[in-house]
């Protein structure tokens, strides 16, 4: 497995992970794991041991480690696609704005504010 490529000489956008075809190949095997929990049957598998369904689907030890650390920005930079560790996240009982807060490095109420959309929880 190769090291996060942060994408700022091909893209020109520093801290940011452009989902290209080289993430889109690293993350396939935890892509293809989270796109697994869509059955409620999976989820439950996942949840009754972690480890083992991670092994099923021969995740990188960097890939396995962000996921025990619920560490969103370095699932992104191993090539983790947001509209799939969204179903992980769910599974785990995240939110798409904590997601956002911890990838930002802010708390859910900093994260909130910078939202401006009064009541949003």
């Amino acid at each position: 497995m190769t090291a996060p490529v942060d994408n700022v000489d091909k893209w020109g956008i520093p801290g940011t992970y452009v989902f290209d075809l080289q993430l889109s190949r690293q993350g396939y095997p935890v892509n293809k794991m989270c796109n697994s929990l869509k059955s409620q049957q999976n989820r439950d598998e996942y949840l009754a041991d972690e480890e083992a369904y991670m092994a099923k689907y021969q995740l990188s030890e960097e890939q396995k480690q962000a996921i025990r650390e619920r560490d969103w920005l370095k699932l992104t930079q191993l090539g983790g696609n947001l509209f799939f560790f969204l179903k992980l996240a769910a599974t785990l009982g995240y939110g798409l704005y904590q997601i956002g807060a911890e990838m930002r490095g802010e708390s859910y109420e900093e994260f909130m504010a910078t939202r401006q959309v009064p009541g949003a929880v």
